[in-house]
C-alpha cells in the first residue's frame, strides 16, 4: 500500500528544556518520576540522564512503526468522524474506486488497484479469509500485515495462484486444530492484523469486473465457518484517541497501548527491558508530565536524535540507480531480525509496503546528478528505451506525489499515475521508446496522453513493479538486478 505519516518536530519542544542539561546530570541513579520502572523490579536502579536519552532514542525508532500503524488503524476502524473511517473491526470493506488526493490517512497511497480492507481482532477466535477464483490475466493479492508492521503472509496471483480457497488467520497464541478445507494457516505476531486486498483495474470501464471479484472476498469468524457457537467475546477496549498531531505529544502512550497486543519475540527482549526502565511497555503508562525537568529534556532530545536517524536511514535505504532509490525494506519478523531502524525507515518511506517478491518500489526525488525535482522550477521527462519497460509478471506504474506530504496531488485531469494498462492509449516515439511528460501544466494536446501531472512544489515519484520477473532482465535483487529504471531528465 505504501500507505499515515508522522513527522515529529520536537526540536522546539526540547530547546528550552535542554538548557537545564548540565555535565553533572548523568549520574546513575538520578531520580526519574515514573512509578512503574524496570518491570516493577525494585532492585533495578532508575536510569540516569544519559541512559534515559539513549533509551528514548531507541524507543522512538522501535516504536515509530507501532505509532504510525495505530494512528492509521484508529482513523480507519475506530473514529467514525476521522474522514478516513472504513468500518468496524472484523468487517470487510470494498472500495469501488482507486485512491485520490482526498485520501490522506496514509502516505504514498497506491492508486493502481481498488482496495478491500479488513482489520481482524483475533483475541476471541481466528478468522477465515476466503478468495474466489480470479481470471489469470487479473493480478490480485492479499497482504497480511500485523500491528508490528510485519508482512507475515500473502495470498494471490503470485503467492497461491488464481483458484478459490479458504485461509485461516490465527492469533499469536492460538493452539487449536486446523479445520478441513483450510488451504493455509497464517499467524501474525500481534492480536490485531490488517488484511489489504488489491485487485487490478484495467481501466475505468473495468470497475464492474473488479466489483465482481471483490464480492467474492469473504471473512468469517472460525465459529461461523464451522457453524458452531461463538466463543465469549474479547474484553471491550478503550482505544486512545489518535491523530498525527497527538502522535507528536503522546508518542509513548501509543507505544504502551500497542505493545499489550504484541507478545515480544526473541529479538525484542532487549529493547523491551530497556523501555521498561523508563516506564514504557504493555500494561504500563508513560507519565511524561511527572518526569523531572532534566529527564524530560533527555527524553525529548533522545526522540529527536531517533527521528534524525530514521530520516537519514530513509535517504540511505537501498541503492541509488539513476537517481532512483531501490531497496527491499519490507518483510516479516525474520526479514527485519531486530533491525528496528530499517523497520522505522520503511514505515516512514511508505507504511505497508510489499515484500520485494510481490512488488518493488523505486522512489525518486532528484535528477541523476542529485538536483531536487521541483515542478515550480522545471519540466521533466522520463523515457523508457524501446523494449526496456519495467519487467513484470503483473503490471507496473509510475505515481506522482507531493514531495512535502507524500500524498497524491489534485490536478486538472484527475490523473495520479501512468501504468502499463494505459499503454494502448499512449504515444511512442519513432524509435519505439516511451516518454512520460512530468510537469504541472499540460505539455499540449498531442502529448497529453503521456502527461503525468506534477505539483508546483517538490516532486516525489514512486515506480511500482507488481510481481517483478525473476528471470533476466530483472530488477531483483532490488538495486542489483540487470534492469535499471532510467533517470529523470529536464525537458528541453
Amino acid at each position: 500500500m505504501c500507505p499515515s505519516r508522522i513527522t515529529l518536530s520536537i526540536g522546539a519542544l526540547c530547546g528550552a528544556i535542554a538548557l537545564t542539561l548540565i555535565a553533572g546530570c548523568g549520574k546513575k541513579g538520578d531520580p526519574i518520576s515514573v512509578a512503574d520502572q524496570a518491570d516493577n523490579n525494585a532492585d533495578i536502579e532508575a536510569p540516569g540522564i544519559e541512559e534515559v536519552k539513549a533509551i528514548a532514542e531507541e524507543g522512538f525508532i522501535y516504536g515509530l512503526p507501532l505509532v504510525m500503524n495505530y494512528t492509521v488503524n484508529y482513523e480507519f476502524w475506530v473514529d467514525k468522524t476521522s474522514g478516513q473511517y472504513k468500518s468496524g473491526f472484523n468487517e470487510l470493506v470494498n472500495e469501488r474506486r482507486v485512491f485520490t488526493y482526498e485520501d490522506t490517512a496514509v502516505v504514498t497511497p497506491n492508486s493502481d488497484t481498488p482496495y478491500s480492507f479488513a482489520c481482524l481482532d483475533l483475541r476471541a477466535e481466528p478468522f477465515v479469509v476466503s478468495v474466489p477464483a480470479v481470471e489469470k490475466a487479473r493480478y490480485f493479492s492479499l497482504q497480511f500485515v500485523d500491528w508490528n508492521t510485519f508482512n507475515y503472509g500473502y495470498v494471490g496471483s503470485r503467492a497461491t495462484g488464481d483458484e478459490a480457497a479458504d485461509y485461516l488467520v490465527v492469533g499469536p497464541d492460538w493452539k487449536g486444530e486446523t479445520p478441513a478445507g483450510i488451504k493455509r494457516v497464517l499467524r501474525p505476531s500481534t492480536q490485531f492484523t490488517i488484511v489489504l486486498f488489491r485487485t487490478q483495474l484495467f481501466g475505468a470501464d473495468d470497475m464492474p469486473n473488479v466489483v465482481k471479484v471483490q464480492d467474492g472476498y469473504k471473512i468469517l469468524p472460525l465459529s461461523a465457518y464451522l457453524k458452531q457457537p461463538a466463543p465469549p467475546a474479547a474484553p471491550k477496549l478503550d482505544f486512545p484517541k489518535a491523530s498525527k498531531e497527538l502522535a507528536k505529544t503522546n508518542f509513548f502512550d501509543y507505544v504502551d497501548f500497542a505493545l499489550q497486543f504484541a507478545p515480544a519475540g526473541p529479538e525484542e527482549q532487549e529493547i523491551r527491558v530497556k523501555l521498561a526502565k523508563i516506564g514504557i511497555g504493555p500494561g504500563k503508562t508513560f507519565e511524561f508530565k511527572d518526569l523531572s525537568l532534566e529527564h524530560k529534556a533527555a527524553v525529548l532530545i533522545g526522540m529527536e536524535e531517533g527521528e534524525k536517524k530514521v530520516e537519514e536511514k530513509v535517504s540511505a535505504i537501498g541503492k541509488k540507480v539513476n537517481g532512483w532509490s531501490i531497496a527491499s525494506a519490507f518483510g516479516n519478523r525474520e526479514f527485519y531480525n531486530g533491525d528496528w531502524l530499517l523497520r522505522a525507515a520503511a514505515a516512514k518511506a511508505g507504511i505497508y509496503g510489499n515484500d520485494a517478491v510481490e512488488a518493488v518500489y523505486p522512489m525518486v526525488k532528484t535528477l541523476p546528478d542529485g538536483e531536487l525535482l521541483d515542478g515550480s522550477k522545471a519540466n521533466y521527462t522520463l523515457t523508457f528505451p524501446a523494449g526496456q519497460l519495467p519487467p513484470v509478471n503483473a503490471f507496473w506504474s509510475v505515481t506522482m506525489y507531493d514531495g512535502k506530504t507524500q500524498l497524491l496531488i489534485k490536478n486538472p485531469i484527475n490523473r495520479y499515475l501512468i501504468n502499463s494498462p494505459m499503454l494502448p492509449e499512449m504515444k511512442k516515439n519513432t524509435d519505439g521508446s516511451l516518454t512520460l511528460y512530468i510537469q504541472k501544466d499540460s505539455p499540449g494536446a498531442d502529448k497529453e496522453s503521456n502527461w503525468l501531472p506534477a505539483p508546483s512544489d517538490p516532486i516525489y515519484m514512486v515506480m511500482r513493479l507488481y510481481w517483478p520477473k525473476t528471470e533476466a532482465p530483472s530488477i531483483l535483487p532490488p538495486g542489483e538486478g540487470q534492469w535499471k529504471p532510467p533517470g529523470i531528465q529536464k525537458a528541453e
